[in-house]
């Protein structure tokens, strides 16, 4: 097994951009929120696992977070097979807070040459095609988060202000140590940087794990990639404008072209966004929020997460019950 040091994605902290706190521009804004994935390694929907003190979702504290900063809408990205769960639990305790409106991942939403390979297909064609799914529902600025990922305030504050001075897109990152499991592997995009807070590329690592000082990536070749944990990370945070479709759309079409055939590839977010920036299709502001980031991969992931809550909670910076 060979081992290669690696820090070239390290992010000088003098080049983020600062986050600016909302101060109530009267613009509002769309939270698509990813949640059709399949679970498989938690072992069931994850997605309606209660971690707050009063039974509060990991979702509805990213509803709190983002309706606070000027999000007033949220586009839920399900499967059809579980829109009953999540009207029964998310619509039911979010529809009269703030706007919902559902659309469906759906594995045959692909152009007719590719619906053999979608037919023989069962896992989800990943995140950009997920997003992809909300391109007739959206039609202002939004963002994009997973639905099992805490992230913080901050992040939908920086969004909200960078959306009321810009119309590029943007990512708000995480350093890679603030996101790693106990418990198992995790996949993240390691960001990478052009000039002063502009994103240039992501790297998408699929098997990370967590080591006594830092990280460490394993390829499928074997070769042993060290991470210093100082990496920034992309977490799925992103906010776009709706003229992301049509090249997304174009892209995943190229991916389908390639990759199509494979039944385990998937057409990654940060992948497409990396390949959209290269190309000059699109300027990606890195934004970087200090916040706690938490995500629940594995089952063993709750404990943890529900204990960062109660944290939170204690230290004010959210009210027991959530909704009052």
């Amino acid at each position: 097994m060979r081992e290669q040091t690696q820090s070239a994605f390290a992010f000088p902290s003098a080049a983020f951009v600062s986050l600016v706190v909302f101060v109530g521009n009267s613009s509002s804004y769309d939270l698509v929120i990813l949640a059709a994935g399949l679970g498989s390694r938690f072992g069931g929907l994850k997605q309606v696992q209660p971690v707050g003190p009063h039974g509060e979702l990991i979702i509805e504290y990213s509803a709190f977070d983002a309706l606070r900063a000027g999000f007033d809408r949220l586009v839920l990205v399900i499967r059809k097979d579980i829109e009953s769960d999540f009207r029964a639990t998310i619509g039911r305790r979010l529809e009269s807070r703030l706007a919902v409106d559902y659309v469906f991942q759906e594995l045959g939403d692909v152009p007719a040459r590719y619906q053999t390979a979608a037919a023989a297909r069962t896992k989800p064609w990943g995140t950009g095609h997920a997003v992809l799914a909300a391109r007739n529902t959206v039609r202002r600025p939004f963002a994009v988060i997973n639905a099992d990922d805490f992230y913080g305030a901050a992040g939908y504050r920086a969004l909200a202000a960078h959306f009321a001075r810009s119309s590029d897109y943007a990512l708000v990152g995480y350093p890679l140590r603030q996101t790693l499991s106990e418990h198992g592997t995790v996949s993240r995009g390691l960001c990478a940087i052009d000039g002063p807070g502009r994103l240039r590329s992501i790297t998408e690592l699929t098997k990370i794990e967590k080591t006594d000082n830092g990280a460490r990536h394993t390829d499928a070749a074997g070769t042993v990639q060290r991470l210093t944990g100082d990496e920034i990370v992309s977490m799925n945070f992103w906010g776009f404008t709706p003229d992301l479709f049509p090249p997304l759309q174009g892209l995943f079409e190229e991916f389908l072209a390639v990759r199509g055939a494979d039944p385990k590839a998937e057409f990654y977010l940060p992948t497409a966004l990396s390949d959209l920036n290269q190309r000059g299709g699109a300027t990606v502001a890195l934004l970087r929020s200090e916040d706690a980031w938490f995500g629940i991969t594995y089952r063993e992931d709750l404990p943890t997460a529900s204990g960062a809550v109660r944290e939170l909670v204690a230290a004010g910076r959210y009210p027991a019950p959530l909704w009052g």
